[in-house]
C-alpha cells in the first residue's frame, strides 16, 4: 500500500507543478550573474586568441642583433663525457660567382663564426624572427640533426651519433645509459649561480627569448650536473666580431613560452634546475633587474 500511496503523491506535486515558473532562489539576481561571467569568459578566449603573437612575429625582428652561446656536451662507451668542438662553418661564404654557398643563411640569416656562438641576425624572411627564433633553425643551418632520443653530426661537425637506448657512456670507468637534453640559462652572466631549465622533448622548438642566453645541447646521465660552456663568459666580446650588443643581465626575465614541468620529473641532483618539455605552458622565474649593457 505503502509504494502506491507514494506514487500518488508524486503524482500529485507533478500536476500542481503544471504550468508554473521555475524560480531560482534570489530572484534573477543568479541567472544575470552566469550570463555575465558566460559573456566575460567568451571575450577573454577571443581576446588571448587575437593578440597571441603570429608566426614570426614579436622579438627578435629582422632589425635585431642577438647572440647566444651554443656548445654540446656528450659522451660515448670511449671518449666518456667530453665537450663537443665548436660549431664550424662559415656560411657567410660566398662561391665564384659571388653568391652565398648557404640557402639557410640566405633565408633565415643565422650563423656562426665557429666562436660557439648563435649570431641571430635575422633576414627580413620571418624565418627565425619573432615566434620562429628557435634552437632547430641554427641546428639545420649546419646539418644537425636532432630528435627527443638522437643526436646527429654532419661529418664536418664530427660525424658522430648519440642515441638513447644504443649509445652507452663512460663516467668514471663505468658504462651508463644517458639521453638527449637542453640546458638552457637566460643569460651569460648567471651561469655560475643559477641552475638553467632543462628541456628534454621538443627540442628543436625552444625559443630564443632574449639577447645573450646560453644553451647547452648534452648527451648525457640525468644525474650529470649541468654544465655551461667554457665560453659562455666571453659572450660579449665573441658577439661583438660581428657588431651588436649583448645585455648583461635581463630584467623581469620570463621560461619559455608553453614550457611546463614534466609530470613526475625530478631535478638533476646539485642542481635546482626545472625539467621542462618544450611546447606546453609557461611558469615563470626572475632574474637581477639590471639594465647595463655590454657594447660590442
Amino acid at each position: 500500500m505503502a509504494p502506491s500511496s507514494s506514487a500518488k503523491k508524486v503524482a500529485k506535486l507533478a500536476q500542481k507543478g503544471k504550468g508554473k515558473k521555475v524560480r531560482f532562489q534570489g530572484g534573477a539576481v543568479f541567472p544575470l550573474i552566469v550570463a555575465l561571467v558566460t559573456v566575460l569568459g567568451l571575450s577573454l578566449i577571443v581576446y588571448a586568441r587575437s593578440s597571441r603573437p603570429g608566426p614570426g612575429q614579436g622579438a627578435p625582428t629582422a632589425n635585431d642583433h642577438w647572440h647566444a652561446a651554443f656548445g654540446m656536451y656528450a659522451c660515448d662507451a670511449t671518449t666518456g663525457l667530453q665537450v663537443l668542438p665548436k660549431i664550424v662553418g662559415a656560411l657567410e661564404d660566398k662561391d665564384a660567382t659571388g653568391q652565398f654557398v648557404s640557402d639557410g643563411f640566405v633565408r633565415t640569416g643565422i650563423h656562426s663564426h665557429g666562436d660557439g656562438i648563435m649570431h641571430w641576425h635575422p633576414s627580413t624572411s620571418g624565418a627565425a624572427t619573432g615566434t620562429n627564433a628557435k634552437l632547430g633553425v641554427f641546428l639545420k643551418n649546419y646539418n644537425i640533426t636532432l630528435t627527443n632520443d638522437k643526436l646527429v653530426l654532419p661529418e664536418e661537425q664530427g660525424g658522430q651519433t648519440f642515441e638513447e637506448g644504443k649509445t652507452k657512456c663512460l663516467v668514471d670507468g663505468k658504462e651508463k645509459d644517458a639521453s638527449i637534453k637542453v640546458w638552457v640559462w637566460p643569460n651569460y652572466s648567471t651561469v655560475a649561480t643559477d641552475a638553467p631549465q632543462i628541456y628534454v622533448s621538443n627540442l628543436n622548438e625552444i625559443r630564443l627569448l632574449n639577447d645573450g642566453m646560453v644553451f647547452m645541447l648534452a648527451f648525457v646521465p640525468d644525474d650529470v650536473k649541468p654544465k655551461a660552456p667554457d665560453w659562455a663568459a666571453e659572450l660579449p666580446t665573441l658577439g661583438a666580431a660581428d657588431g651588436g650588443t649583448v645585455a648583461s643581465t635581463v630584467p623581469g626575465q620570463t621560461t619559455v613560452p608553453g614550457a611546463t614541468t614534466v609530470p613526475g620529473a625530478t631535478t638533476v641532483p646539485d642542481a635546482s634546475s626545472t625539467t621542462v618539455a618544450a611546447g606546453s605552458a609557461a611558469s615563470t622565474t626572475t632574474a637581477a633587474a639590471a639594465t647595463s649593457t655590454t657594447g660590442g
